[in-house]
């Protein structure tokens, strides 16, 4: 998968994860980034080059379709969709007033049925580039849930799968090219969005975006950043420990 010369858009795309891949994909490439907070985005459009940004609410269908008309209209060439925005609620369900089914509906709704609404919406466009590919920023509780998290770690395991069977779908999909799919599964970001779990503690979300350009340059298409890796191996070998291992610090 080439690394220049791509049209990209990132949800997502004003802080943490999502402005350091628009920061390094704008030197070689157009980037297009979007999200619900207008001065978000034009602080981080104006401080990158090559780079556009679209007030967007993924979660909002109307938003979605007004997204997906102005990006045929005016970015024709969109050729990787990178699905980054998230949500994460920490909580426990043993909380009292948990409210663990209105938070977890939001999880549900932006980190996996909103990627799912915007990738069918985009297919038709990123199936006319001669090389396309979706990417969707999962995580390592995709693997093992973590009880701080519950909301998450069930959007997440919902978006693991679906990004399977999309890559599976398009592979025996008639149309050529074949849009690929990447799945980044990062461990805890350095990120504001983490910040309430220990964040600081975690890897930069530079490093994230380096190995989604180090993906694209292999074709790795699950990718198992940081300690990840590691924490795969040993789910492999043992779901129990690496259940166990996830939840150790709670």
């Amino acid at each position: 998968m080439k690394t220049s010369n791509n049209t990209i858009l990132i949800t997502g795309g004003g802080s943490g994860i999502g402005y350091e891949m628009a920061k390094l994909f704008s030197e070689d490439n157009k980037v297009i980034i979007t999200g619900r907070n207008p001065e978000k985005l034009r602080k981080a459009a104006s401080s990158l080059k090559n780079v556009s940004a679209i007030v967007s609410d993924i979660n909002n269908e109307e938003d979605v379709a007004k997204l997906t008309e102005q990006l045929n209209k005016d970015f024709p060439t969109l050729n990787i969709v990178i699905n980054n925005a998230g949500l994460a609620n920490y909580y426990k369900l043993t909380d009292d007033n948990a409210n663990a089914f209105e938070k977890a509906s939001a999880e549900i709704l932006t980190n996996y049925l909103s990627i799912v609404r915007l990738t069918e919406k985009l297919l038709p466009l990123l199936q006319k580039q001669t090389e396309a590919a979706f990417v969707n920023v999962s995580s390592i509780t995709a693997f093992s849930p973590g009880i701080g998290l519950p909301g998450y770690a069930v959007s997440k395991a919902a978006l693991h799968s679906y990004s399977q069977v999309l890559r599976i779908s398009l592979e025996k999909h008639e149309k050529r090219p074949i849009v690929k799919v990447f799945e980044l599964m990062p461990p805890l970001v350095n990120t504001e969005f983490s910040k309430e779990i220990g964040g600081e503690s975690g890897i930069s979300p530079t490093d994230v975006a380096l190995d989604l350009k180090k993906a694209f340059e292999t074709e790795t298409y699950e990718i198992h950043v940081g300690g990840t890796s590691d924490f795969y191996k040993l789910y492999l070998s043992s779901p129990e420990n690496a259940l166990q291992a996830i939840n150790s610090r709670h």
